[in-house]
């Protein structure tokens, strides 16, 4: 099977979490699959009125954000390369996550030192970029109208996205953009749930390849070890 974009991400291996992730989003990003959602007391809101933005790309964090092939590229070719690649790059450790927001929206986002993480992302950015295909003016466009600083204005006409390099964050994506009341019940609400879920520690052992089909809703292709660990 053939997608229209890829994009390299992490996705938490099998287990409490992924699973939470996955019928919380209502989508499984591991089978390809919708998922009913959770029923959670003390929402404002429904969990699918709440996730309808971040559902297609389930329950993830971006390290390579979603591309067209560039037209000499071919899907086994970027599998080759993503796998020669991994191999090369170390696991990454993290101190934990917590449930924190990020602008309108709230998301996962790591505790401590984010280092390593961010040169993860990084080398997935530069080394794959050959694979990219330059993006549309639509795309530009929609990028631009969010409101982008200088630097991230630059990243973009760069590298395609403008949440890159030191512009770039990682976290797992829980909600669309919410208003301030909602924001703070969600966060009240979800944080005791998943602070039951989280590990003290988090350890990126592995990255997903991830593939958008023809009704825009992302779905592993293949998963790549880390490697060598330090």
């Amino acid at each position: 099977m053939t997608y229209n974009r890829y994009g390299v991400f992490y996705t938490p291996p099998p287990g409490a979490l992924a699973s939470f992730g996955a019928a919380w989003l209502g989508w499984d990003i591991e089978t390809g699959c919708p998922r009913a959602h959770p029923q959670i007391p003390g929402l404002l809101r429904a969990p699918a009125a709440i996730t309808e933005t971040p559902r297609r790309y389930g329950f993830h964090a971006t390290l390579k954000s979603p591309f067209r092939l560039a037209r000499h590229a071919t899907q086994d070719g970027l599998i080759t390369a993503l796998a020669a690649l991994c191999a090369e790059l170390p696991a990454v450790p993290l101190s934990g996550l917590k449930v924190g927001r990020i602008g309108r929206l709230l998301a996962l986002v790591p505790q401590g030192d984010t280092a390593a993480a961010d040169a993860l992302a990084a080398a997935l950015l530069r080394r794959l970029d050959s694979f990219r295909a330059a993006c549309r003016p639509v795309g530009l466009a929609r990028r631009r109208a969010a409101g982008l600083n200088p630097a991230q204005e630059a990243l973009l006409a760069r590298w395609g996205y403008p949440f890159v390099l030191d512009q770039f964050r990682f976290h797992m994506t829980l909600t669309g953009r919410l208003g301030d009341s909602e924001i703070a019940t969600v966060q009240h609400v979800l944080t005791p749930v998943l602070a039951r879920l989280l590990p003290g520690g988090l350890r990126i052992n592995d990255v997903t390849l991830a593939g958008e089909d023809d009704k825009g809703r992302f779905q592993s292709i293949q998963r790549f070890a880390l490697g060598p660990h330090p």
